[in-house]
Formats: structure tokens, sequence, C-alpha cells
């Protein structure tokens, strides 16, 4: 399992560079900042997805402070938890699924989970300002599945 999520893990750093993602735009020194962070004062937040919308809509966090965001797919469909722009700004520990494992990258563009799906992801907030959040599979943006994450 272990040899699966590091294959996975390698491919989506890959594919990042592929895309134009050059690791300079994000935050260079990352590990350091999760080493350092105060895991045991982490704050968890729950992001319920639907058909259509993120709840909460607008999340505020506080630059140094350790959180956890269980996403969590209550829809019907899958969905996306895009910020391309939010994960160049935090620190970003791993990704886990409480039921397959986990992947530890250095960042990412998108989260996507399925029907029922939950995805847990662990950081710390770096650079101030307010990012926006949306679904990339066509048509539900159009319909209103946007949200703003606020680093202060």
């Amino acid at each position: 399992m272990s040899q699966r999520i590091a294959t996975i893990a390698t491919l989506i750093i890959c594919s990042l560079s592929q895309f134009g993602y050059a690791e300079s735009d994000y935050i260079t020194n990352a590990g350091e900042i999760v080493k350092s962070a105060d895991w045991k004062s982490m704050q968890t937040i729950t992001v319920n997805i639907d058909e259509y919308s993120y709840t909460p809509e607008t999340l505020k966090l506080k630059v140094g402070q350790a959180y956890k965001f269980e996403l969590v797919n209550k829809g019907e469909k899958k969905h996306y938890f895009t910020a391309p722009e939010f994960y160049k700004a935090i620190a970003t520990r791993k990704v886990q699924s409480n039921k397959d494992g986990e992947i530890k990258a250095p960042y990412f563009t998108a989260i996507e989970l399925m029907v029922g799906g939950q995805l847990d992801l662990y950081f710390v907030p770096v650079k101030k300002g307010k990012y926006p959040l949306y679904c990339t599979i066509k048509g539900h943006r159009d319909e209103g599945m946007e949200g703003t994450l606020i680093i202060q």
C-alpha cells in the first residue's frame, strides 16, 4: 500500500510541473514550517460538500496556526476542492484518507472527493490573502459552487 501511495504522490508532483506549477510559486520551507507547528493545538474545520455548495462557504484562518480540513462529500456527485492560489499560500503536511492511507506532497492544486468520501487536509497557513475556492467539474461553478478562503 505505501508503495502505491508513494507512486501516486510522485505522479501528482510530476503532473503539476507539466502544467507550469513551478515549485518556486509555493512555500519553499514548508517542511520546516510543518515540523515546527503546534499540532497538539490544531484546529479542525469540517467542510461539507454538497451539490453546488461548500459549507461553510467562507473560511477564515490565521497565519501560523495548524489546521485540519475534514473535506466531506455529502452530495450525490463527485466534487473538487480547487484552490490553486490558496495551496501556494500554505505549508502542506499531508492529505489523508481515513480508510486508504495518506499522501505527503509539498503542494496540490485540487482535491477530488468521490461520492460519500472524506479526505483530511493538514496544513499551516503562511501567506495572508483572500483566495477563491471552486469546483472545476463542468457546470458546478456556474451553479454557485464557490467559496472563499481567507488567511489573516
